[in-house]
């Protein structure tokens, strides 16, 4: 499902509320903040946990810090882990805000819903490309869905189905934890599963580091983790589709097929310092951040 980027969706529910600025905010409600998060706010304090997605840690990071050095009274806590753990975290009460690089699932609704008697709230807070790699020698420059499928599924074993020299595809993918391991399931290979052969990474870091040095090894990432130490693969969404890069352009105007947008999901509104939080990403100050970290902007 996709959502307009510049709001919030409170799922399960058909109220739309646009973010079009900050409100006030503060721990114990008597604090505020507005600018979208620019101003300055002394009084703001207190501490949350950031859980989830892995393609979004170090930008979730870059948001905190800033954040942080804004208001020295506040402390945010950013790890990975992947989305089903931030997702997890979030239905356990033990997160604030959940980074998720696919979208929930509903029986994920259902149960922060369950646990925690509020509903869902989503915010898309930047748009990222899928890059898929390779090794810097390999001879293949470009790969059609249909190919990036067959070599995830099984069906492309040898790189000489595909142009490139006779040896075998070792491919490598994220762990199942991983948003991005559900997003390329879902979106690359219909739903199929990945071959049983296939290399488990724990993020999108260590696939890029295996790349450099595997030869026959093919890997994805999201674009902030795209380096010139690998080769990045130009996607066709068929035959007959012109071969694209994955680039802020490309994402934005849908050329690029492989692409999604990142969420931040909060169980019901979220308060205090969570929202000064969620404002502060979606400020054009946060933004920018977005763009700094390699990722796309939504605004």
């Amino acid at each position: 499902m996709s959502y307009v980027k510049k709001f919030s969706k409170v799922i399960g529910l058909t109220v739309i509320t646009a973010m079009v600025g900050a409100v006030a905010v503060g721990c114990s409600g008597d604090q505020s903040q507005s600018n979208s998060g620019g101003d300055s706010t002394s009084g703001l304090s207190g501490t949350i946990q950031v859980r989830g997605s892995d393609t979004l840690v170090n930008l979730s990071q870059a948001f905190a810090e800033d954040f942080m050095d804004k208001y020295p009274n506040v402390s945010i806590a950013v790890t990975g882990g992947g989305s089903g753990t931030g997702i997890s975290a979030l239905i356990n009460g033990t997160a604030d805000l959940a980074n998720s690089s696919r979208d929930i699932k509903d029986n994920e609704i259902n149960d922060i819903k369950e646990k925690t008697g509020k509903d869902v709230v989503e915010y898309d807070i930047a748009l990222d490309g899928i890059g898929f790699i390779v090794h810097k020698d390999n001879p293949v420059k470009e790969l059609t869905m249909e190919q990036l499928k067959g070599i995830y599924t099984g069906k492309v074993t040898n790189w000489s189905e595909l142009g490139g020299p006779d040896q075998t595809i070792v491919p490598l993918a994220r762990e199942t934890s991983s948003g991005t391991h559900v997003f390329v399931k879902e979106f690359v290979l219909d739903n199929e599963e990945y071959r049983p052969d296939a290399l488990l990474q724990t993020s999108s870091a260590t696939i890029a580091k295996e790349i450099e040095t595997n030869t026959g090894a093919i890997g994805y990432v999201g674009m902030g983790y795209l380096t010139d130490k690998v080769q990045t693969i130009a996607v066709k969404k068929d035959d007959n589709s012109p071969a694209v890069l994955p680039s802020d352009n490309a994402v934005k105007d849908g050329s690029y097929p492989v692409s999604r947008p990142l969420h931040v999901y909060s169980a019901g509104e979220p308060e205090g310092v969570a929202k000064a939080f969620v404002e502060f990403m979606l400020s054009p100050e946060g933004q920018k951040i977005v763009g700094e970290m390699e990722f796309v902007p939504v605004k």
